[in-house]
């Protein structure tokens, strides 16, 4: 920056045409790094300068303005800065206006947390400005409670939308929350509805927040609203924002990683300062503290220490067990039959075949009594052995009430976990006895409530194609691992076919295709899983040409959970499979769904099902080549 000698006027356009052509050719951070803290020094206390450094941006053409201050709003160090560097340009200029209230929050994503915050105190640093902040406020709430954004627009622009409106409301005052208290409740109840239909746990995370926030603002002396979440350091940094900032704290040149640790370290402070103004304890008078004295406090108790605790005997045959399931009243004869039928199960396979529909009837309806530790992985474990003891019965009757009416969704999802475990058991050979090697653990699939399957799935399709890629090494030669029948083979058609058959047709409490999107989203996972397992049985090859169908008939859905699912089922297919029943008897679903492929991998919202799309085809690939080197 020169001085102009002599106190001359002098027009500074030039400079400013200068300054837009460099920063929109790729050379702003060079030259936004030198002259923004330049400018920051002289117009800490000089309004000349300030007036001079309004006019260099005001002057910069409409089609360099937005290079310009986004490098202006990345670079300030604070809200308070930035706002002597731009002044007004937001009410002056139409550009800027629509850069900042709507490029930077609505339509990119990519910005930090800190430059949300340097661009929103800017906003409500001013009174013309604060209109627009009010006005940004109503715009982010609109695209916040908007079902199709939910469902369209990747998760971490859900999340940055989440931030902003956040930092929004630290910033209003209660006459300005006071004015639009109607329309920011209308728009909580609205966007908290659409992200708790969303099977994604983070979406369904972040509205729970934002409407906790918002219901906090305004409800300051009723009840507010209040979700149960698990606690991280996103969710302790997305509250933190509703703590308003100093402008002058905000650092926008900050690593994101030092970034978070100050915003997590922010928090713990007003904390404990709210908390000590909380926490003082009041002075008690010692006559009330006497009267509070017992005198039952100076009696001595009882030696317990060597009473033992009497424990009951658990039954010794299934019926036994199913007579105190459906009509003891004794908690304690309940609660040892619930921790025993496991191993009853498995030590009586004859008695369990006579009774196993039954028995798999009451554990699908079975509810906790008393409050035992590990009740539902208990009956899990239950119906597991149970369906593994005698699996076609079992499996007809649980894929017969999957579709039945009367269930709650938690018993629907109950089925496919407990379909998919016994399926995994029946699919790997049994030790006999003897112990398993180390290095022939089988995959994990974990179906706990709220788990992203298709992490699973990112696990079990690497180690499938790390089991098929050859290696060749010298050195102590390895165990082979157990071998045996795989008893999945024959009863894997009763697992699977059921399931896919009546998934279009809804029922009175119970819609597939429309809001249990979640419980399609599990059912397909659940495909997924038993079509990978059904590997070198004999109904593997129909199996894969229905599920090709079932995914082609879903293959545009809007939720990416359940998409998610449906390319999980691809891997499953072409990893399962035999290469010459794909190409021989699936030639069409394969081209179909290739090009498919393509169109997810490009133009898919989700990050996740980007990934999953590449995958797929580089597996077809993979198999293209595997064809071409087996001689004909």
């Amino acid at each position: 920056v020169c001085f102009i000698p002599g106190g001359l006027d002098c027009s500074i356009s030039f400079v400013s045409h200068v300054l837009g052509k460099v920063c929109i050719h790729g050379r702003q951070k060079e030259i936004l790094s030198v002259l923004v803290p330049r400018l920051t020094d002289l117009t800490k206390s000089d309004c000349i300068w300030q007036r001079i450094c309004w006019r260099l941006v005001e002057c910069v053409p409409d089609r360099w303005m937005e290079a310009v201050v986004l490098g202006f709003v990345q670079r300030a160090a604070g809200a308070d800065v930035l706002s002597r560097l731009l002044g007004n340009l937001v009410v002056k200029n139409k550009k800027a206006q629509f850069v900042v209230t709507q490029k930077m929050l609505l339509l990119q994503y990519c910005h930090t947390t800190a430059v949300l915050q340097n661009l929103l105190g800017y906003l409500s640093l001013d009174t013309l400005r604060r209109a627009l902040l009010i006005k940004v406020l109503q715009e982010l709430l609109e695209t916040w409670g908007s079902s199709s954004a939910v469902k369209h627009s990747p998760p971490e622009q859900q999340q940055y939308i989440s931030k902003a409106i956040l930092i929004c409301l630290s910033h209003l005052k209660e006459l300005e929350i006071e004015s639009c208290r109607q329309e920011l409740l209308t728009s909580m109840m609205e966007g908290v509805k659409c992200h708790l239909d969303s099977s994604l746990p983070q979406i369904r995370r972040l509205g729970m927040i934002v409407a906790e926030s918002i219901s906090s603002k305004i409800n300051t002396d009723g009840p507010v609203l209040k979700f149960q979440y698990e606690e991280d350091d996103e969710t302790r940094e997305l509250k933190s924002l509703l703590v308003p900032t100093p402008p002058f704290c905000v650092v926008s040149s900050l690593p994101d990683d030092d970034r978070n640790e100050k915003a997590d370290a922010a928090l713990p402070l007003v904390l404990e300062s709210n908390k000590k103004s909380y926490t003082a304890a009041p002075v008690v008078p010692d006559e009330e503290s006497d009267a509070e004295l017992d005198s039952d406090d100076d009696l001595i108790p009882y030696d317990m220490s060597e009473d033992k605790e009497l424990k009951t005997k658990a039954p010794l045959y299934i019926r036994d067990c199913i007579e105190v399931l459906t009509g003891s009243e004794d908690v304690d004869k309940w609660e040892a039959t619930v921790k025993a039928l496991e191993s009853l199960v498995r030590k009586n396979p004859a008695g369990t075949r006579e009774v196993s529909v039954e028995l798999a009837k009451i554990l699908l309806h079975l509810e906790e009594k008393t409050c035992i530790e590990g009740f539902v992985e208990l009956r899990q474990r239950a119906q597991v052995a149970v369906l593994t003891t005698d699996p076609v019965p079992v499996a007809k009757y649980l894929t017969s009430q999957f579709y039945s009416l009367n269930y709650s969704l938690r018993q629907r999802m109950d089925i496919l976990d407990v379909l998919v475990l016994a399926a995994q058991e029946l699919s790997y050979p049994k030790s006999h006895g003897k112990t398993k090697h180390s290095g022939s653990q089988k995959p994990c699939i974990q179906l706990l409530p709220g788990s992203d399957s298709s992490k699973d799935w990112r696990r079990i399709v690497d180690e499938r194609i790390k089991s098929k890629t050859r290696r060749f090494a010298t050195g102590q030669s390895q165990v082979e691992p157990v071998s045996g029948p795989n008893e999945f083979n024959s009863v894997a058609g009763h697992f699977f076919f059921p399931l896919i058959q009546h998934f279009d047709r809804p029922l009175t409490t119970f819609d597939l295709l429309g809001e249990d999107h979640f419980v399609l989203g599990r059912l397909v996972h659940t495909l997924a899983t038993l079509m990978y397992l059904a590997v070198n049985t004999m109904a593997v090859t129909a199996m894969g040409k229905a599920l090709l169908e079932f995914v082609w008939a879903l293959r545009f859905h809007t939720d990416s959970y359940v998409r998610q699912g449906l390319l999980s089922c691809i891997s499953s297919v072409l990893l399962s499979v035999p290469a010459e029943r794909l190409l021989e008897d699936m030639t069409e679903e394969l081209l179909e769904t290739q090009s498919w492929l393509g169109d997810v991998m490009e133009k898919d919202p989700d990050g996740d099902c980007r990934r999953l799309a590449l995958q797929n085809l580089l597996l077809m690939e993979n198999l293209k080549k595997k064809l071409k080197t087996v001689p004909s």
